[in-house]
């Protein structure tokens, strides 16, 4: 009868233990493969310009297929769009028929003609050079030249390096007419007189990785967890390491996006249909997001959950995210009370100067008033390894994305099962 009764004991162990690893949100080692996989240098640090992004899409989505996902789009889960590439090479601008130096002028847009009466605007010394230099931006309407003081040499070099890549068009989109502008370094009222440039066009296919589990008694109701998947490649060595690997950025969002998929799968309760998605381009115009809200009823979308960088502990702490927009919507609220009595916490964005709420993936649909709004937990104010070649999975805190993971899936949970409805943000966008 002892044996019996311990045999029992153990039958009802081990159930239990069974039952609590087929309810885990995660595992550790999930974690740890899918980010080792993503952000490894086989990846070449993953660009959405690269050919390597397409072994990227592929393990993606490997991975939906093996948790059995239905495609979302393409029946290789792949959404494909096309893009132009612009490219720009041999620019030369001259004052007085001396060339300046390349790092000395930024060219955006095709060459100024000497002869057009373009505005001549100027960033003089004592001047913020970023606060100018994005006001000037801000005005698409008007064609300008801009004499910048030698003061700020060293931020116009830094950036042309960031503002001189191809440009990228999306091809769905028509053309948009931007006036050209011209930085360059010269003393006051020295103006160009001469500037070229040579230009080349490409089209380049590029693809989202989709997946959809559809939903049991509300279909047509759509709540959408997303990542984005690419990174900006190659970068000049730094102790012979070329490769920005991105696995913070965004690797561990794209690992939160697969492993949310696989619990719900497993939970097999989801009401409203749940799409899966992990966007490529975001690193050079968020085109992957753009194109895809661009294709979807923004109406029948009930929330967008974006998830971006969560390797690394919050600035309020452990088991916590902050909620780009928090207060456009009353999604992150809604969350927040369904985690009451655990120790996760979601917090309103603490770096509102940084606009964040439309810098990321979930900007197209917030714009048409959909609840979609990123959540992260990076410290970007303090964050030393962000689009470096130090952003190696070594650096991570696997334990931070665990946590990470299972808040937005308790989190998500009366809204994935249709209980639960967040209000709408207001539209930026008709």
């Amino acid at each position: 009868m002892k044996k019996l009764f311990i045999s029992f004991l153990l039958l009802g162990c081990s159930l239990t233990i069974s039952f609590a690893q087929k309810n885990e949100v995660t595992t550790t080692e999930n974690i740890t493969r899918i980010l080792n996989t993503l952000a490894s240098d086989e990846m070449k640090g993953r660009s959405a310009l690269r050919p390597e992004i397409w072994k990227a899409a592929d393990f993606i989505a490997s991975e939906f297929k093996a948790i059995g996902l239905s495609p979302y789009a393409d029946k290789d889960f792949k959404q494909t769009f096309e893009v132009e590439q612009k490219k720009e090479k041999n620019q030369i601008v001259k004052i007085d028929g001396k060339s300046l130096p390349a790092e000395e002028f930024l060219m955006l847009g095709n060459p100024i003609n000497p002869k057009n009466k373009s505005v001549i605007l100027s960033i003089g010394p004592d001047e913020d050079f970023s606060v100018r230099f994005r006001e000037i931006m801000q005005n698409d309407s008007t064609e300008a030249k801009v004499q910048v003081d030698r003061k700020h040499a060293a931020f116009l070099a830094r950036f042309k390096r960031i503002y001189s890549r191809d440009q990228i068009t999306l091809k769905s989109e028509p053309a948009k007419s931007l006036k050209s502008k011209l930085f360059y370094i010269a003393n006051a009222g020295e103006t160009p007189n001469e500037t070229s440039q040579k230009t080349s066009t490409l089209d380049l296919k590029m693809f989202n990785v989709a997946a959809i589990l559809p939903g049991k008694s509300k279909p047509d109701e759509y709540v959408i967890f997303s990542a984005h998947y690419d990174h900006i490649g190659v970068l000049p060595a730094v102790d012979q390491d070329s490769i920005a690997n991105g696995a913070d950025d965004d690797a561990s969002g794209t690992t939160a996006m697969i492993e949310l998929a696989r619990y719900y799968k497993q939970l097999n309760n989801n009401e409203r249909t749940l799409i899966f998605v992990a966007f490529t381009a975001e690193e050079i115009g968020m085109f992957g997001s753009k194109y895809f809200s661009n294709n979807i009823n923004p109406e029948k979308v009930v929330a967008m959950i974006n998830i971006e960088m969560i390797g690394k502990d919050s600035k309020f702490g452990l088991n916590s995210l902050y909620v780009t927009g928090y207060d456009a919507s009353n999604l992150g609220k809604l969350m927040q009370e369904n985690v009451e009595g655990t120790q996760f916490t979601f917090h309103p964005d603490p770096y509102k100067t940084q606009n964040l709420f439309y810098r990321s993936d979930n900007a197209v649909l917030a714009a048409l008033g959909v609840p979609a709004h990123t959540f992260s937990t990076s410290q970007i104010d303090k964050d030393q390894y962000y689009h470096t070649v130090k952003d190696e999975v070594s650096t991570l805190d696997i334990q931070n994305i665990k946590s990470s993971i299972e808040a937005i899936a308790k989190g998500a949970i009366g809204i994935v099962q249709g209980k639960q409805t967040p209000t709408r943000v207001e539209k930026l966008r008709n």
